[in-house]
């Protein structure tokens, strides 16, 4: 396949990509005789987007429109999903959200499943047929995801275990103190857990202010003590949007030092933590679009390019700089956070691109245009 007509990330325009098999062949001046082609029409071609964070089981897309009926609480929320999302089929919602994210450039997805004592195994089940029948057109990893609690929630730790010999990926967790109210009860576990399944954590940490601040320091000890260094992530981490900066310098430092990287959506009602001071400070940090038009918020319409620009405009992150760091937080860096290798464009790379109407990444993430050619590992999944 030749993708003729390119903008490259490096300036150059009116180049042809070469592609055999799921890699760059090579990147050439003149056209081919012996490709099929595909006409790129001028587009910039960047590496295909990575979604490090959403719930695919939780989607209402392809449903009549729903109005929000949760309270303003996280726990009138997950009363909501067990209340209305167990009559719903997940995979016919989870596709239609997969359509939406692939048409805008995603093939690579951190997907938080939810195992709780109402749904069971069932949202994996529905998940995982999904992750398998659209193998070829995208990459999708499972978190078996608490949603309900841990400890205060009967039964959900032999259910989490049942999910990841069922074939979950990475092991979830969930405000150990506000939620669990059993921090160390709740740690211990999943720690424990993840340690004999040999799995990474993911934990969504909402606490605010000293609560949060001490459970990411409980999950950063343990870390270190169970030697998962660069396997933990925590989704959020509002505390650290409010920290005092002696307490966000500890905090960045902690984090660098037991390799626990941070997952950000940019919430718009809370405070968000300074992304780009703490990757210089060596924390991983990646960012995702979490709930999109479900039980839990009726905003998000699956474009990471989107969402890059709704933190940076939070972030004010106005020079082009700034903006390609996002960028990369949101292609190469968010493919290696999920163990796979990171598409680019230059020889030997994997194949996998999103081409759309710009000069440059800060262009594309700013304004993000409407996309064209999308690329999975050498095979054309929208265009």
């Amino acid at each position: 396949m030749l993708l003729s007509n390119c903008r490259l990330p490096d300036g150059r325009t009116g180049m042809h990509v070469l592609v055999r098999g799921e890699r760059v062949a090579a990147i050439l001046d003149a056209p081919v005789d012996d490709a099929e082609v595909v006409d790129c029409r001028g587009h910039l071609l960047l590496p295909a987007l990575t979604d490090f964070h959403l719930h695919l089981d939780k989607a209402l897309f392809g449903l009549p429109w729903m109005p929000h009926a949760a309270g303003p609480d996280r726990m009138s929320r997950i009363e909501t999903d067990a209340r209305v999302l167990p009559g719903l089929p997940v995979e016919p919602r989870a596709e239609a959200l997969l359509r939406r994210c692939i048409a805008a450039g995603t093939v690579h997805f951190r997907t938080h499943v939810d195992i709780t004592p109402v749904f069971g195994l069932r949202n994996l089940e529905g998940v995982l047929a999904v992750r398998e029948a659209w193998a070829g057109r995208c990459h999708i990893q499972t978190v078996a995801f608490p949603q309900a609690g841990v400890m205060r929630a009967p039964g959900t730790i032999e259910l989490l275990e049942a999910a990841l010999r069922m074939g979950a990926e990475v092991l979830g967790g969930l405000d150990p103190c506000e939620v669990d109210r059993d921090p160390k009860g709740q740690l211990d576990a999943i720690f424990a857990l993840a340690g004999r399944f040999g799995v990474g954590l993911d934990i969504h940490l909402h606490e605010a202010g000293e609560m949060g601040l001490f459970s990411l320091a409980e999950i950063c000890a343990r870390t270190r003590a169970s030697g998962m260094q660069g396997k933990v992530w925590v989704s959020h981490g509002f505390c650290l949007g409010a920290a005092p900066e002696p307490k966000l310098q500890a905090a960045a430092a902690m984090l660098a030092e037991a390799g626990v990287g941070l997952v950000s959506h940019g919430a718009g009602a809370a405070p968000l933590p300074p992304l780009l001071r703490l990757a210089e400070a060596g924390v991983a940090v990646l960012i995702g679009n979490d709930n999109m038009r479900d039980t839990w918020s009726p905003y998000g319409t699956g474009d990471m390019l989107e969402r890059a620009a709704v933190i940076g405009w939070r972030l004010d992150a106005r020079t082009d700089a700034a903006i390609a760091r996002l960028f990369g937080m949101a292609t190469a860096e968010g493919a290696r956070g999920l163990g796979i290798e990171a598409p680019a464009v230059w020889e030997g790379a994997v194949a996998s691109f999103v081409a759309l109407p710009a000069e440059g990444v800060g262009e594309a993430v700013a304004q993000h245009p409407p996309r064209g050619v999308v690329v999975f590992r050498g095979r054309v999944v929208e265009a």
